[in-house]
């Protein structure tokens, strides 16, 4: 069968030496990209298992243009995530805990524990505290004081990642999402928020940026 993919060089110049100069590999950015192209990339890094590459962002096209090639990849649809290799290094350093203010910020919350786990990080998902039911938080404070680093993903008015920067010695990586009704703006009122926290140590991501708050807490993390 004849290779239809257009040429790599002619739409992406892959950093695969990243991981060797930074100490975290690049991830591969699959929104605006076509599954031809996708695949593309995942067929340019097929032989270098040593690097561990994730797809973010990816919807279903991708991800079966992703397993075309790597079949063995880990597809997190809810995520919207594929990793390869499949299975995480080894963890080092501490642990880091990602906190996800409600079920409807999940995916976002998904795609930043699956970071810090695949940049090598002990990884722990705590679902459906917001602040709405304060009592729920506070089942968690002795897993949360255990963390290195804590991702604390809400959407609607944004207030968890402050109340969880109130209760542990940690630095809070705080994710806004999209989540919320028309107020909201989608984001821009739990970004505003979080921005304006007045609890010490509270760094904050993009909206919706769930690779980016995993990575952040994966170097935050990293062994001393």
């Amino acid at each position: 069968m004849t290779d239809t993919r257009p040429d790599l060089a002619s739409y992406a110049d892959l950093d695969l030496d990243r991981a060797q100069r930074r100490g975290y590999p690049e991830a591969v950015f699959c929104a605006g990209k076509t599954p031809e192209q996708v695949a593309g990339i995942a067929t340019a890094v097929k032989d270098r298992p040593d690097v561990v590459t994730l797809f973010t962002r990816a919807t279903d096209s991708h991800a079966a243009a992703v397993r075309s090639v790597l079949p063995d990849a880990r597809h997190d649809p809810v995520a919207g995530l594929l990793a390869w290799p499949p299975e995480p290094p080894e963890p080092t350093g501490g642990r880091v805990v990602v906190v996800a203010a409600g079920t409807s910020d999940l995916p976002v919350a998904r795609e930043a524990a699956l970071s810090a786990q695949y940049l090598g990080r002990r990884t722990e998902l705590i679902v459906d505290v917001g602040v709405a039911g304060l009592h729920r938080i506070l089942k968690h404070v002795d897993l949360l004081r255990s963390a290195r680093a804590v991702v604390v993903v809400a959407g609607m008015d944004g207030a968890l990642p402050g109340v969880v920067a109130g209760l542990i010695p940690a630095p809070v990586v705080a994710v806004p999402t999209s989540v919320g009704y028309g107020a909201a703006f989608e984001g821009l009122a739990a970004l505003l928020t979080m921005l304006n926290a007045c609890a010490p140590g509270v760094a904050v991501v993009n909206i919706d940026n769930g690779y980016g708050a995993g990575h952040l807490a994966a170097q935050i993390a990293a062994p001393a």
